[in-house]
């Protein structure tokens, strides 16, 4: 019990350093692409969209075959290589010489952002199934209190030291991370080869296409992330248009960090009621929360009225990730947890690809308030799918997984 306490506590740590590193360019993206030559402003807004995307381009491929190989060969060696490679391709950012050089290692970056799904599944394989989603929903804290904190370091670096030596330093933190992994984690059994492969990776694709719940949960999951993303890019100029003071930048970025500070304060109890009363239950109640207080988000004529409806937003929208993945892990054969926990993050990543480029299409046709309502829309869709699955009747993944073998 102390050992998995410890684990834990080092994993948090790590998920955090990690998160905060690879938001720290976030703020000052569009600039570092200017330092490369004398750009238009279309020219720079396209390539800094792209190098956004790139990393979760790759990343969406790549999470269901790290989890394969962590659940052959261990999930600590994986943390460690994906902590590494994310630190090698930060450093080589503040030496890149043009824009297609920094897009390569953005795509290179993503082969290598397996930690969080990695580090999930490592603890979620671990804990029990009663207080699974209490577990993971504490653990979230800290991948979201680093891309809370990420861009802020970020930008106070640049500012004080300048790029490259920001993306130094962001390589040495990730390295930390790194070193922390190797010194205190320790697997408390040793994982089998054998064990994981029994399964093939198209039984395994296979089986989550027929499990109801399974599926419908993934898609659940790529629906939040494409309501989360879609106004992300648009929040500065919507604080733009709400107040004329000169601190625009700072007050979005106040805008910005409310959502995740209701994130960090609510995702423990969240969890922890959905252990107590059913996942399922707790996420529709969440989802249809969303909605609630998404669309006002649309009418607001004061910033003051926007930042509060965002940390409300926050609040419920803490819970829907954690009970998610609690989801997973409940219905997951342990043996095949890892290869379904990076299935996941794909359909999240691929939730980070559109809500972007979605809010980006709505916006440009029928303005930034019809974002909140195409969101809106799209968390109630995922309610009435949750609602769906919960009177369907269970079925089991070992049981479509022997079937299908």
């Amino acid at each position: 019990m102390q050992n998995k306490r410890h684990n834990f506590i080092i994993i948090l740590i790590a998920n955090f350093i990690v998160a905060a590193s690879s938001t720290m360019i976030m703020p000052f993206l569009s600039l570092y692409i200017n330092t490369f030559g004398n750009f238009s402003e279309n020219y720079v807004q396209k390539w800094a969209g792209l190098i956004f995307a790139a990393t979760f381009i790759t990343a969406l491929s790549m999470s269901p075959i790290w989890g394969r190989i962590a659940d052959k060969y261990g999930y600590k060696p994986i943390m460690i290589i994906n902590c590494f490679g994310i630190a090698i391709s930060i450093f080589l950012m503040g030496y890149v010489q043009n824009v297609e050089q920094f897009f390569v290692l953005r795509l290179f970056m993503g082969v290598v952002t397996g930690f969080i799904p990695t580090s999930m599944a490592f603890i979620s394989r671990h804990t029990p199934k009663e207080t699974a989603g209490k577990t993971l929903g504490t653990l979230q804290m800290g991948s979201v209190g680093g891309s809370l904190f990420g861009p802020v370091i970020g930008g106070a670096l640049a500012d004080a030291v300048g790029f490259s030596y920001t993306f130094i330093f962001t390589a040495v933190a990730i390295t930390i991370a790194a070193i922390i992994i190797i010194v205190g984690i320790h697997e408390p059994e040793v994982i089998q080869k054998k064990k994981s492969s029994v399964y093939s990776r198209k039984n395994v694709l296979w089986a989550i296409f027929h499990h109801r719940l399974m599926l419908n949960v993934m898609i659940v999951t790529s629906i939040i992330q494409i309501g989360n993303f879609s106004i992300q890019p648009l929040l500065s100029l919507y604080v733009s248009h709400l107040t004329p003071a000169a601190e625009v930048a700072m007050l979005a970025g106040i805008t910005f960090s409310a959502a995740g500070v209701g994130n960090i304060l609510f995702a423990r109890f969240w969890g922890r009621l959905s252990d107590q009363i059913g996942y399922e239950r707790v996420l529709t109640y969440l989802l249809i929360s969303c909605v609630v207080f998404i669309i006002p988000q649309a009418f607001v004529t004061e910033l003051w009225q926007l930042i509060a409806l965002r940390l409300c937003f926050g609040i419920v929208a803490g819970g829907l990730i954690p009970i998610t993945t609690a989801l997973i892990r409940r219905e997951a054969p342990v043996a095949i947890q890892g290869e379904i926990m990076g299935y996941n993050q794909s359909f999240r990543f691929l939730g980070n690809i559109i809500g972007p480029v979605l809010g980006g299409i709505v916006s440009g046709f029928v303005g930034i308030s019809s974002v909140f309502y195409v969101t809106g829309a799209l968390f109630f869709a995922a309610f009435l799918i949750v609602y769906y699955i919960r009177k369907l009747p269970i079925q089991y993944m070992d049981d479509i997984l022997k079937e299908h073998a």
